[in-house]
C-alpha cells in the first residue's frame, strides 16, 4: 500500500504505512500512523502530534509518550493546542506510542527482568525505538535531527521511558514520569526482598554515571495506591519516587535536574495524569520571557 503523507510543505511517498488524519484544532494537527515492527512482531498505532506553524524543522522538540493510548482520553490534543497557541511552551512534536497485548514484557528494564520474568522484552523495545521508530519519524517528517529529544510514560510506561533515557543518555535530555512502577524488583517480598538491593530502576541509578545535561520530572498522587511495605505511613509509589530521587542526588544531579510533583488526593489514573501534564510540559518546553 502506498500513502501520502503531508506536512509543512512537504509531499512524501511512504510504504506499507496505514495513516489517518484528525482535524486541526488551531496550534497542532494530529495525524495517526500503524506501522509493522519487526522487533516487537506486532503492529504499532502512533499518534503525531504536530504544530501547524514552526519557523524551521531543525527548532522542534521532540518528546515521545508511552501508552499513548491513553492521551486522546486526557484529552492531549487541547492540553498540548492551548499550550501552544497562547505561546506557553515552544511547539514540539510528540508521539503516543499505543502499547501492545504484552505491556508487561514490553515495558520494564532492560538492564534485567521483574522477579515473575516481566519486562522480558524491554530490549526489544528499546530497539523498536531507536532502529524502527525514530528512523520512521525522520523520515516521514523530513527532520534529520531535533533540537532535543525526551521520553515520558505512565506508570510501567514511565519506568519503561525513564530505563531508556538512562541507558541511552546521550539522545535524551528529559524524561517525565508520571506515577512511575518504580517497585519494579527482582525478588518477592516473600523471597528475602530488600529496598536497597532489589529495586531494578533504583540499582540502575546507583551503578550508572552522571550525565550533567539530563532532566527528570517525577509526578506521584497521595492516592496512587494504598500499599505500604515498610510501614511508615508513606504509601509506595511515593516512598520509591523520593527514594529513586535520593538516588540521583548521590549520583550529583540537583533540584536543578529534578522536579517533583505530588498531586494531593490525586490517583493512579488518566485524570490526574492530564492534570500533571501541562505542569511538565511548560517546566520542560516553557517559553523564556524576556522584559
Amino acid at each position: 500500500m502506498r500513502f501520502l503523507l503531508y506536512y509543512c510543505h512537504h509531499y512524501i511517498i511512504f510504504e506499507t504505512m496505514v495513516h489517518t488524519k484528525f482535524p486541526v484544532i488551531t496550534s497542532i494537527v494530529v495525524e495517526q500512523i500503524i506501522i509493522h515492527s519487526e522487533y516487537l512482531q506486532r503492529e504499532v498505532i502512533l499518534d503525531i502530534y504536530l504544530p501547524v506553524s514552526v519557523k524551521g524543522p531543525e527548532l522542534l522538540s521532540l518528546l515521545l509518550i508511552n501508552d499513548g493510548q491513553d492521551l486522546p482520553k486526557m484529552p492531549f490534543n487541547k492540553i498540548l493546542d492551548d499550550l501552544i497557541s497562547k505561546e506557553l511552551i515552544e511547539p514540539l512534536i510528540c508521539v503516543g506510542i499505543y502499547c501492545g497485548y504484552e505491556r508487561k514484557m514490553e515495558y520494564g528494564t532492560s538492564y534485567s527482568a521483574d522477579y515473575t520474568g516481566r519486562g522480558a522484552k524491554a530490549g526489544l523495545y528499546t530497539k523498536f525505538v531507536f532502529e524502527e521508530l525514530l528512523p520512521l519519524i525522520r523520515k516521514t517528517y523530513h527532520i534529520p535531527s531535533f533540537k532535543d529529544k525526551s521520553f515520558a510514560g505512565f506508570s510501567l510506561g514511565g519506568l519503561s521511558a525513564l530505563d531508556i533515557a538512562w541507558n541511552q543518555a546521550s539522545e535524551f535530555n528529559k524524561v517525565g514520569i508520571f506515577s512511575g512502577s518504580f517497585w519494579w524488583r527482582r525478588k518477592g517480598y516473600q523471597d528475602g526482598y530488600d529496598d536497597e538491593q532489589d529495586r531494578l530502576m533504583h540499582l540502575q541509578v546507583r551503578k550508572g554515571g552522571f550525565h550533567p545535561w539530563l532532566r527528570f520530572f517525577m509526578e506521584c498522587g497521595t492516592l496512587d495506591e494504598t500499599a505500604d511495605r515498610n510501614q511508615n505511613g508513606i504509601i509506595d509509589s511515593i516512598d520509591d519516587t523520593l527514594d529513586l530521587i535520593v538516588e540521583l542526588k548521590a549520583k550529583g544531579y540537583t533540584d536543578e535536574h529534578i522536579h517533583y510533583l505530588e498531586i494531593q488526593e490525586g490517583k493512579h489514573d488518566v485524570p490526574t495524569w492530564s492534570k500533571a501534564f501541562p505542569a511538565f510540559l511548560v517546566w520542560g518546553w516553557g517559553r523564556v520571557i524576556i522584559n
